[in-house]
């Protein structure tokens, strides 16, 4: 290694050890992820949820694992399951846009003002 690559290596290293100053661009971002963040979680551990339940309804059908249960009618028995299953897929979006769309209108003040801060002194 020659000593320039050696001064980059020894740079890059030591930024991760200095402590920054928090930036009015760190706060926005900081807003920006806590207005998407539960929105997105949300529509994730929703969405995790239903697709199991609607592999659930497909698996009674397809599989012996009706029987297991004693599931007499295993094809309706799977057809109710995997349709509440798709229900809640279909539903995830309308939800997920709802709570996005709150959490946009609750912190839309700040943003906007600290935005329109931020592009004036540039």
């Amino acid at each position: 290694m020659n000593r320039n690559d050696k001064d980059f290596m020894a740079q890059r290293i030591r930024a991760q050890y200095v402590e920054k100053e928090a930036t009015e661009l760190d706060e926005l971002r900081e807003l920006d992820a806590k207005v998407k963040r539960p929105a997105n979680v949300f529509a994730y551990v929703f969405g995790s949820i239903s697709a199991i339940i609607m592999g659930a309804g497909m698996s009674v059908i397809m599989t012996d694992f009706g029987e297991y249960l004693n599931i007499s009618n295993t094809m309706v028995t799977g057809i109710v399951v995997g349709g509440i299953g798709l229900i809640m897929a279909l539903v995830n979006y309308p939800i997920y846009k709802g709570i996005l769309n709150s959490r946009k209108k609750k912190y839309s003040g700040k943003i906007l003002e600290l935005s329109d801060k931020i592009m004036k002194k540039n």
